[in-house]
């Protein structure tokens, strides 16, 4: 919106620096990252006072009774705080900042429904997979008719691009294929997101390093320049979204001061499901879908680890982590009270190595 006020610049020119990526992108981040900090107080109140709390899973699972009717669903502090500040520092007309903002809400809003029916039915479960996993794909198809409709967008659709490659891997992998990689990086990366969010902070720190990594990517894939130098695909209004992601790791730090250790809120399936739906959809806008698992490689960590325990146990009965996701297998292992029982002795034989090191290096320069 404020991107509008360049067209008075004939009557103050300083207005024009409202046309510069880079001061939108500052300006987004910090209006989202204010209105976390600054709404948070207000938004934990109301949610104790219509006692949204969280839901704790029993059985096998860590203990995190603690945890039990913590304020949770602040995903929506989240979701308002980035989509007020891209209205205010995108550009809205752009396709790309409509198709972030509305895949942020859009999965924003399963998250809520599924969070509701936890509360509703005051379990842990919510809604099934198969549910959540057709909103998604129904999203998906969304996106294919949307980025199908100009000539240049749906020509890149096709395009498999690999990193530090000039030409596309694949020039042309049909309509087809092309749903297909859009519907697994969308689908996987808000799932792994989610899977993900079991620990205070974990991660929506995680969310914001990935999009510092991807504000920096869409900059450089909407500069013709600068995407030709370093081999990336150019991609016209790209830049753009550069806007969305300073939100992004804006609202991320700053719900990040109210969700750190201990957690005062929890951002729930609403926070989670609309970070990760907004990582993949930049990740697809931009042609970088293969970058991802190497930027959010704790969100694939994460996600593999599920895959890989439910397949071993199926095929053989045999568990490979105590439990998945795998922050709970190191919580597991951190209850174990042979390791408690060594951990003194871990601590004494470090320091006698140290202590030896050190011997030998100052010996050695005697």
């Amino acid at each position: 919106m404020l991107y509008y006020l360049t067209l008075l610049e004939g009557l103050y020119s300083p207005l024009r620096v409202f046309q510069y990526i880079t001061v939108r992108t500052v300006g987004a981040a910090g209006t989202a990252f204010l209105l976390c900090v600054l709404c948070g107080p207000w938004m934990i109140r109301h949610l104790r006072t219509f006692r949204i709390g969280q839901q704790v899973r029993t059985g096998n699972a860590p203990d995190h009774q603690h945890k039990q009717n913590t304020p949770t669903m602040g995903g929506v502090l989240i979701i308002v705080a980035m989509t007020l500040a891209c209205l205010l520092w995108a550009r809205p007309s752009n396709l790309f900042v409509q198709l972030a903002v509305g895949t942020l809400c859009y999965m924003g809003a399963v998250g809520f429904w599924d969070d509701y029916t936890k509360l509703r039915r005051r379990h842990s479960g919510g809604l099934s997979a198969r549910a959540k996993m057709g909103l998604q794909v129904l999203w998906a198809l969304v996106v294919l008719v949307a980025l199908s409709s100009t000539p240049a967008t749906a020509e890149r659709l096709r395009h498999l691009v690999v990193p530090f490659q000039k030409a596309p891997l694949v020039a042309d992998m049909g309509m087809v294929a092309a749903f297909l990689l859009v519907l697994v990086v969308l689908v996987g990366a808000t799932n792994a997101v989610n899977l993900t969010d079991g620990l205070d902070g974990l991660a929506i720190g995680c969310t914001s390093s990935v999009s510092l990594s991807y504000l920096v990517m869409s900059y450089l894939a909407g500069h013709a320049i600068f995407a030709g130098y370093l081999y990336i695909p150019y991609v016209e209004g790209a830049g753009e979204l550069a806007v969305f992601c300073g939100s992004m790791a804006g609202a991320s730090l700053g719900f990040l001061w109210w969700n750190c250790h201990p957690a005062k809120v929890f951002m729930g399936d609403t926070g989670s499901l609309a970070l990760g739906g907004g990582v993949a959809i930049v990740a697809v806008l931009i042609k970088q879908e293969v970058v991802l698992v190497l930027v959010g490689g704790v969100f694939v960590m994460e996600a593999l680890s599920v895959i890989l325990q439910v397949g071993s146990f199926k095929l053989t009965g045999k568990r490979i982590f105590r439990m998945a996701p795998i922050h709970h297998h190191f919580e597991k292992l951190g209850d174990d009270p042979l390791l408690d029982s060594l951990h003194p002795l871990c601590l004494t034989r470090i320091a006698d190595v140290e202590i030896a090191v050190e011997a030998g290096f100052v010996g050695g320069l005697g």
